[in-house]
């Protein structure tokens, strides 16, 4: 499991040395605003592309591009379920850094259709690692829209592992590729360290 959260780890010290390097204080200043102003270009460029600029409402809140993916997914109580889980993995801070990352976001009803026992099961601390394992498989580095999402395309999940979409008469959805596919119920969710998507459904990695 070591293996199947490594990226995320990595991609968190790097940010913390980053964070706590204070012998150049210009080249950090200037990567800092490279940072910044690329990251406003490609919101930019994601609201553009959405046709809405002021953002996605979900649970009747705006979900809005000045507040980052757990920020913006702590305010919809329809996902809270994941939002605790995230906390409980230790994921907060990571999917709270500058990404940019693509989540695929099951509500609470999604949690709901799984086995019983199965999330709590999974809330135990000593399933933390396992845990963490099933989140990440909800998350793609880079920053996805969906129309940047096409029939039969295939993308790497931060654990390591393919999700697999379709897309059938407008509607986007994703898979583990044997299992039955969830689908988008509310896409686009534009933060600023990425994209969310609102899924009907809970991905488990193949053979879990």
């Amino acid at each position: 499991m070591k293996k199947q959260i490594a990226p995320l780890m990595a991609a968190l010290a790097t940010s913390l040395m980053l964070a706590s390097c204070g012998t150049d204080t210009a080249t950090t200043e200037t990567a800092t605003t490279t940072e910044t102003t690329d990251s406003n270009m490609a919101m930019e460029g994601d609201s553009s592309r959405m046709a809405k600029p002021e953002g996605v409402m979900v649970d009747g809140v705006a979900m809005t591009a000045d507040k980052n993916i757990v920020e913006n997914a702590a305010a919809a109580s329809s996902v809270s379920t994941l939002v605790a889980a995230v906390k409980q993995a230790g994921l907060a801070e990571t999917l709270s850094g500058p990404g940019p990352f693509t989540v695929f976001a099951p509500t609470n009803a999604a949690f709901d259709k799984l086995p019983k026992g199965f999330v709590a099961g999974l809330m135990d601390p000593a399933s933390k690692a396992k845990l963490a394992g099933l989140l990440t498989y909800h998350v793609i580095p880079g920053r996805l829209v969906a129309a940047d999402l096409k029939d039969g395309q295939e993308l790497t999940t931060v654990n390591g592992e393919k999700l697999r979409i379709s897309v059938k008469d407008g509607s986007v959805m994703v898979s583990n590729g044997k299992d039955a596919p969830a689908t988008v119920q509310i896409a686009d969710v534009i933060s600023s360290n990425g994209v969310t998507h609102v899924i009907d459904g809970v991905i488990l990695p193949k053979g879990k």
